[in-house]
């Protein structure tokens, strides 16, 4: 899919974020993009990064 309307996305949030809410955001993948929003926020402004930029921040944050 390739689209920027955020409504036409799949997001998905972390199942590390909980039922309770909080500061949590919401990815939904493209091909070649990824987007990200803030999960309380869904109607507000969205990041796009690119795949192999991402990528590069999931390893990175996988380390710790």
């Amino acid at each position: 899919m390739t689209t920027d309307s955020a409504a036409e996305l799949s997001w998905f949030k972390s199942t590390y974020s909980g039922a309770e809410g909080g500061d949590c955001i919401e990815v939904a993948a493209c091909p070649g993009t990824i987007h990200v929003r803030d999960s309380k926020v869904t109607a507000g402004p969205t990041l796009r990064v690119a795949s192999e930029g991402w990528a590069a921040f999931v390893e990175f944050a996988a380390r710790g």
